[in-house]
């Protein structure tokens, strides 16, 4: 797929690409990145730290081009977690734009106050600037002229991506050259993207498939999104749960296929989509370490009745395996090799509690680290939380509070849509809290649910905090 997309690229194409660059600009930007990057050797590590637009996509496809690894740098991560990841990656060039360096020099202080930090870059290996260049950042890396170096054919590491870990002992997630194709050749298979036509998304699984079918790509407005989505009437949009919550809160009117993923996806807000004009509204089950596996439409999601939450059938390619403490293993061509330091995966193993039918649907019972210990018995929430997305509720966890003894209180936690009647929404909430047998929650607690991460995912354990507090 991305040989694909540079293969597509010619300059003097006017045609848009990503906003700020036509397909022609972009394919003097790989070209030049390529040059400028051409003394590296294939398997050489550079870490990046460039907001996304044209410049970051074209150095992520020139280091491609060459066989470079890209490590995609977090900068909300905090510095020493930071630091602690670049000295796994040990990359020979760090390239970051005037915001990464800002955030890790000078406006450091400021940054904070928005999560936002990284380490003294120069500290861990040379640094050069992306773009435009302020007084006293490194040396820039501008687009050499020159002819295209050629193409490694061959195999390896494509990108490391950071996930969960700890200062003492990161966790890289190493996609090779043969995943990362595969992975975004599912997603175009899914997406289905008609040249020419707009595609709203922001990340880089998006923009490739997207761009190799010829439609030009937009990225999320944080601030207008109604407006946005009515302007460019999108073929497909891509969005995280909370984009799509905070969109319809202002009022969006979603067009085309709509597809959210990154964190959890209820029913009933797959469903507000379709209500406010999407043709499709999709919940794709994707981790870092296999993206995508799965995917489900609102229609099959809302008929599912069963225990738990219908992630969707499995992509072809992807296989699934449940261990035998019930926690889903996955396996197939979008997955990625290894932990980085560590052996290749045979199966990846997902955290999540699931079962997988006879006909390769997936469905999920929660993160098997937030099993509920109550009474001797364990309760995994998501068995049961998709039953509390009645009309009215937005969000909703089921949480553990210490109760003494090793044993836990159920608290289940709800957030209400903008203007809901409490009194109404509890009402509407008895039968499905009567459905849940013995997992039923001791109380109830009506609040608004912490978000965590760049994917604005409910954080449980901030959660069970407030419940506690309750």
């Amino acid at each position: 797929m991305l040989t694909e997309l540079l293969d597509s690229l010619h300059a003097g194409d006017g045609r848009p690409a990503l906003p700020g660059a036509t397909r022609g600009e972009l394919a003097e930007l790989v070209r030049g990145y390529a040059v400028a990057l051409a003394d590296l050797d294939p398997g050489d590590t550079i870490a990046l730290a460039v907001r996304p637009g044209p410049r970051s996509l074209a150095t992520l496809l020139a280091a491609y081009h060459l066989g470079l690894r890209v490590a995609v740098l977090d900068p909300t991560a905090g510095p020493d977690v930071l630091r602690a990841r670049l000295a796994l990656a040990a990359p020979k060039l760090v390239l970051a734009d005037a915001a990464a360096q800002a955030v890790a020099g000078w406006a450091a202080r400021l940054a904070r106050r928005a999560h936002l930090a990284l380490p003294e870059l120069g500290a861990i290996a040379p640094v050069r600037t992306v773009g435009r260049r302020l007084p006293g950042s490194p040396p820039a890396l501008r687009p050499r002229p020159g002819r295209l170096p050629r193409r490694y054919e061959g195999e390896g590491d494509a990108v490391i991506v950071f996930t969960s870990g700890t200062t003492s002992r990161p966790r890289a997630v190493v996609h090779t050259r043969r995943s990362l194709t595969a992975g975004m050749t599912a997603v175009h298979d899914l997406v289905r993207p008609v040249p020419g036509a707009p595609v709203l998304g922001g990340t880089f699984f998006v923009l490739v498939p997207s761009l190799a079918g010829g439609a030009p790509v937009a990225f999320p407005s944080r601030r207008a999104l109604p407006r946005q989505i009515r302007e460019l009437n999108p073929q497909a949009t891509y969005l995280t749960p909370p984009q799509i919550r905070a969109g319809l809160a202002a009022g969006a009117r979603f067009t085309g296929r709509v597809y959210s993923g990154s964190a959890p996806v209820s029913a009933a807000l797959l469903s507000a989509v379709r209500r406010s004009g999407a043709a499709e509204a999709w919940g794709v089950y994707a981790l870092t370490e296999v993206f995508p596996a799965a995917a489900v439409e609102e229609s099959e999601k809302a008929a599912f009745t069963g225990d738990g939450d219908l992630a969707g059938r499995l992509l072809p390619g992807v296989t699934a395996q449940v261990a035998p403490d019930g926690e889903l293993l996955l396996s197939g061509p979008t997955a990625a090799d290894r932990y980085l330091g560590d052996d290749p995966f045979e199966w990846v193993a997902t955290g999540d509690i699931g079962r997988v039918t006879e006909d390769r649907k997936v469905v999920l019972g929660g993160r098997a680290k937030d099993m509920i210990l109550r009474r001797a018995e364990n309760i995994y929430p998501g068995l049961y939380e998709p039953s509390l997305h009645v009309p009215g509720v937005e969000l909703a966890l089921l949480v553990g509070v210490p109760a003494g003894d090793g044993d836990e209180h159920v608290v289940a936690v709800v957030q209400t849509t903008a203007g809901a009647d409490e009194r109404t929404v509890r009402s509407a909430l008895r039968e499905p809290l009567a459905r849940m047998g013995s997992a039923r929650p001791d109380r109830l607690v009506f609040a608004r649910i912490p978000l965590a991460g760049r994917s604005r995912k409910p954080d449980r354990q901030a959660t069970a905090a407030l419940a506690a507090r309750r």
